[in-house]
């Protein structure tokens, strides 16, 4: 298949200087993702997956939105479910100053209000239809102690998943989502900086694709999406969001025509991580579409290039 080498022509942006960050709107962001999941679900042969995702995600919104009652048996802080109090001024102050996320990932890990967030997903996910196996890994996880949880955010925020552990960090992935971008929600945008190539400003974490979105004013503007608290930030157009490199970029795609949905390859270190179309496309959603678009995986698997893009919900594809 001949490569789609030259970057896509349509415009930069039409405002001089578009803002660094767009912070989540947490309840907005997984409930958008959901009723994009049920959309795909109904022509896609990843139906199934699809389908329990957008459940999954239906559970994110409700508990990002709403305050639920604590869970049976446990006495988390009354906070989980309510708008969270705002990281001290110094703590962000510091962190801009350092150059570094305000949000601390080993911090984030050991948070009470992360772990009661995951175990009212856990309790509420146990009402969706799924596989045995599924099924197994979420009775699994709900048995397992608070160090357990902790061991698999971490895993998570360093994007270092086992993949024979697949399964089980999905479930306490979706939490420490819904946490990590109510969190991200409290923060000034305009007081974020660049802390690295490829690293959410807000949380330190890995992107999982990048969108060139079709916001009015922004149309053409090309961000990275935070794949643990959902926060976009600007990038250029044309540069590895793995390595920061701006030449040897190139892009590829599946079947014929102008695609939605491009991997843009780097050369010099060999990765790739998903650019998404909304200018081509309004509804393309930088999770939903991510997992959708597996075809696209498939075939970069067998070249030379690495995914750089982190999705928990993709572990194991």
């Amino acid at each position: 298949m001949p490569p789609d080498i030259a970057p896509d022509p349509s415009r930069i942006g039409v405002i001089a200087q578009p803002p660094f960050a767009i912070l989540p709107d947490p309840a907005a962001v997984f409930s958008r993702r959901s009723k994009r999941l049920a959309f795909l679900a109904g022509s896609s042969r990843l139906g199934p997956y699809l389908s329990f995702l957008a459940e999954l995600t239906k559970l994110q919104a409700e508990i990002a939105g709403q305050p639920l009652p604590p869970v049976s048996g446990e006495t988390p802080p009354p906070v989980s479910g309510e708008p969270l109090p705002p990281l001290t001024g110094e703590t962000v102050a510091r962190a801009r100053e350092a150059a570094m996320p305000p949000i601390d990932g080993a911090t984030l890990a050991r948070s009470e209000d992360l772990h009661s967030t995951i175990a009212k997903l856990l309790e509420a996910a146990a009402a969706i239809p799924q596989p045995e196996a599924a099924r197994a890994a979420l009775d699994a996880v709900r048995s397992s102690p608070v160090a357990e949880r902790e061991r698999m955010a971490l895993n998570l925020i360093a994007a270092t998943v086992p993949v024979e552990e697949a399964a089980a960090h999905l479930y306490v992935a979706a939490g420490l989502q819904v946490h990590a971008a109510r969190l991200a929600a409290t923060l000034d945008a305009e007081r974020l900086v660049p802390v690295g190539t490829g690293v959410c400003p807000c949380c330190g974490g890995r992107p999982a694709s990048s969108l060139v979105i079709a916001l009015p004013r922004l149309e053409g503007v090309r961000y990275a999406a935070c794949a643990t608290c959902a926060t976009l930030w600007n990038e250029v157009r044309v540069k590895c969001l793995a390595c920061g490199a701006t030449k040897g970029i190139g892009y590829r795609s599946l079947g014929e025509g102008e695609a939605v949905i491009k991997a843009e390859v780097c050369d010099s270190c060999h990765s790739w991580v998903k650019i998404l179309y909304q200018t081509k496309d309004a509804g393309l959603e930088a999770i939903a579409d991510d997992v959708a678009s597996l075809g696209l995986d498939a075939m970069m698997g067998a070249t030379e290039w690495r995914r750089a893009g982190f999705d928990p919900f993709l572990i194991g594809y």
